[in-house]
């Protein structure tokens, strides 16, 4: 079976993020005054090939993301897998 995954990185909520910061100004700038606490992650798409299982997809991701998708001290990921038709 093949899956679909798509996994999002955020920086935890006690690490400063100066990116989140530097937009959040410049939507203040641009008059958008109601915007706040900005928070700038990534978002990552892969496909897993040729595995049986969403468990085993699941575990493939938690180490990908402990190893290199992620920083874990300073970041906190999430991910969904979806089996892929056809």
């Amino acid at each position: 079976m093949n899956w679909k995954v798509e996994i999002k990185t955020m920086l935890k909520k006690s690490i400063l993020d100066p990116q989140g910061q530097a937009v959040e100004s410049g939507l203040d700038a641009l008059g958008y005054k109601n915007v706040s606490d900005v928070n700038v992650g990534k978002h990552m798409e892969l496909v897993i090939e040729d595995v049986d299982s969403k468990e085993e997809v699941e575990t493939q991701i938690e180490e990908m993301c402990e190893r290199l998708l992620a920083n874990p001290v300073i970041e906190d990921y999430t991910f969904q897998v979806e089996e892929m038709e056809g």
